[in-house]
């Protein structure tokens, strides 16, 4: 663990807590480093049966950190040593797209840039009615990176997603919603529980089938229909012999809330 990404595992749930506040959780090399390394712990953790990310203070992540940007930091590598750099940071993102278990995001506050790229990395979004959402990157005449043009073609299409690149609104939390950037909206007074809750549901589903569900999804983002039936074949056999299955087909019958396991 480091100061910079808080990691808290209670009750099946793990919160990754960018922790920048006095900058706005603005991404800098330390920032980069942790959340690689605390995603890849993530994904490896069989205790954690979901992921919840947010960030400290008021905003979530305002991308990269462009004061540092003005100073020319890091301009004394070559281009290529850079762009070797950035492609590592972005492994948060694969991570957070590619772990067999749910990924939250809570954006507490404003989401920009790269830090508007980790939430829409997540499989679901949950924001604070308060918060500010942009993709920013031409307004710092920079291109994109930590993978905001994929997700963000996937979830509302081309013309869309070249809408808000190429001219960078900055949405209200309704306005995303609106678009299906976010998935719920929360009054900022209930926002820390009512995200909390959100990714506490998932946490208690069955974990291993989440897993499955989630596979199946990101399968179709790319493979073909024929490829995508026999995973979707594949993985229903494997779920129906879980125990949450069974523990589920049990509760059907006894009409009462199942209670999942993860296993």
């Amino acid at each position: 663990m480091s100061d910079v990404v808080i990691e808290r595992l209670e009750d099946r749930l793990l919160t990754l807590t960018m922790n920048r506040p006095e900058n706005r959780n603005a991404l800098n090399p330390a920032l980069c480093e942790g959340l690689v390394a605390a995603a890849t712990r993530a994904a490896a953790n069989v205790d954690a049966h979901a992921v919840l990310l947010t960030g400290a203070g008021p905003a979530f992540c305002v991308g990269g950190d462009v004061k540092a940007m003005a100073s020319g930091e890091g301009r004394q590598l070559s281009p290529d040593d850079r762009a070797w750099s950035l492609r590592g940071w972005m492994e948060t993102s694969r991570l957070l797209h590619d772990m067999r278990k749910p990924t939250v995001a809570g954006i507490n506050g404003a989401a920009a840039g790269a830090g508007l790229s980790l939430a829409l990395a997540c499989d679901l979004r949950i924001a604070a009615r308060s918060a500010k959402i942009t993709t920013a990157f031409a307004r710092v005449a920079l291109s994109s990176d930590f993978g905001g043009t994929y997700f963000l073609t996937r979830l509302v299409g081309s013309a869309r997603a070249r809408e808000l690149y190429f001219t960078s609104p900055v949405l209200t939390a309704d306005d995303a919603l609106r678009l299906g950037l976010v998935n719920e909206v929360v009054d900022d007074a209930e926002f820390a529980g009512a995200a909390r809750a959100y990714a506490l549901k998932l946490a208690h589903g069955p974990r291993v089938t989440l897993g499955y569900i989630k596979h199946n999804i990101n399968m179709a983002e790319t493979a073909s229909l024929e490829a995508c039936f026999d995973n979707e074949a594949i993985n229903h056999v494997r779920s129906g012999g879980t125990a949450d299955h069974r523990e589920a087909a049990a509760a059907f019958v006894e009409k009462r809330q199942p209670v999942f396991r993860g296993a």
